[in-house]
């Protein structure tokens, strides 16, 4: 009977009906949270999962479809709203308190990937076609920096379709649920933070700081406020998605300044001109707007933004390539350790660690949901670290490429 289902086309294929079922997902889940009893599953499981996979089941059912147009307007446009909004309300001093900790651990992740790969190859390349590291060379330039990085990677390996196509199941099939155990990881981030010793006080300290603000500034929300708030994320998000492709092609066609697109990808620009937008419209009284409800908003199209990621990870074709599926778990076993170990020797919160992680291992469009996850106020730090990805995903992804040549015997 499943197969049945799956075989055929989704039962919900219209974007405005997708968004219903969605949104019902959503609103679901969140009553059961605050149910009396239902509520204690989610004391143990925090709800970003159930938002995560309640939609991949669903498209895994057939209900509804793995891509859609709804999706890609999310990711593109509804991202780039929300993380306005939720750096509206930036405290610039709790996040210069952080420390060095998150850029460690970002290092510490890179290099993970760099080792993890030759690693992982030498481990399964029985199991794998001659060409594989080509397909692995694809797949660093993906868990360093992102989607622009996956592709100069695949230029530069010369790495066939096919490889391709295996490099992106095993980036959608191992990183989704890689996500999914971070976002799990964050309803235990204090309890682990307590037992590995790690200081976190500084990430404490910025939580209290947002909320005292909030409390400070919370005010009951006129309809003037929703507009004001809604303008500005998605006119936000608009300019800077417009003006950061703008600029990426400008750039990536000038004589004199293309070196620059090595260091920031075109795709890049606009998570950086977002984050700057963001950063300034905290410095003047828009900030104020937090009080109204900001940043909750941001939220609620994070969460929007989880199940359209969510209803776009396609398990089904985990069994299509079990010898990369073996290569991309052992990868990032390897990964997780090395952040692990370091995150061990120099007592990093736990935030540090699993943010670091996808900001390699997903990119500016999931760093900050892992790291809202663990508070609405630390989503800028996901992107800020997400954005220094992709300046070390090119470099570090040909010194990959490198290794794994070696390792392949070419």
């Amino acid at each position: 009977m499943f197969a049945a289902v799956t075989s055929q086309s989704p039962i919900v294929q219209h974007p405005a009906g997708i968004l219903a079922v969605l949104l019902t997902v959503l609103a679901v889940i969140f009553w059961l949270a605050e149910h009396p009893v239902f509520g204690r599953l989610f004391k143990i499981i925090p709800v970003l999962v159930f938002c995560y996979f309640v939609p991949a089941a669903l498209a895994t059912a057939g209900l509804i479809p793995v891509e859609s147009e709804l999706y890609s307007f999310v990711k593109t446009f509804v991202l780039p709203a929300s993380l306005v909004l939720l750096i509206l309300a930036l405290d610039l001093k709790g996040i210069v308190k952080l420390g060095p900790k998150a850029v460690v651990m970002l290092l510490a992740g890179t290099f993970g990937v760099v080792i993890g790969g030759p690693i992982a190859l030498l481990l399964t390349g029985f199991m794998l076609p001659p060409d594989a590291w080509q397909g692995m060379s694809t797949l660093a330039g993906s868990w360093i920096g992102g989607g622009a990085n996956m592709l100069a990677l695949k230029e530069a390996s010369g790495a066939s379709e096919e490889m391709y196509g295996a490099a992106v199941v095993v980036d959608a099939a191992v990183g989704g649920m890689w996500m999914g155990i971070l976002l799990y990881v964050s309803g235990r981030q204090k309890s682990i933070d307590r037992w590995t010793g790690a200081d976190a006080q500084a990430i404490r300290d910025l939580e209290r700081r947002m909320e005292d603000f909030q409390e400070r500034s919370s005010r009951v929300a006129s309809v003037s406020d929703f507009m004001q708030i809604l303008a500005i994320g998605f006119l936000g998000g608009w300019l800077s998605y417009k003006t950061g492709e703008l600029l990426g092609e400008f750039l990536a066609q000038s004589e004199t300044l293309s070196f620059i697109t090595v260091f920031v990808p075109k795709s890049a620009w606009k998570y950086v001109i977002v984050t700057t937008l963001g950063v300034a419209l905290s410095l003047t009284p828009a900030r104020q707007l937090e009080g109204a409800g900001a940043s909750k908003l941001g939220t609620v199209m994070i969460y929007l933004l989880v199940t359209c990621i969510g209803a776009g990870a396609d398990f089904t074709q985990i069994w299509d390539n079990p010898g990369f599926l073996v290569m991309g778990a052992i990868w990032m076993l390897i990964h997780v350790v090395i952040l692990l170990g370091v995150g061990w020797l120099i007592r990093a919160p736990i935030f540090f660690i699993a943010v670091a992680s996808q900001a390699n291992i997903g990119g500016a469009a999931t760093a900050p949901v892992v790291a809202s996850a663990f508070h609405p106020s630390l989503a800028p730090v996901g992107a800020l670290l997400a954005i220094a990805g992709y300046v070390l995903g090119t470099y570090c992804g040909l010194l990959c490429m490198y290794l794994l040549k070696i390792v392949a015997g070419i």
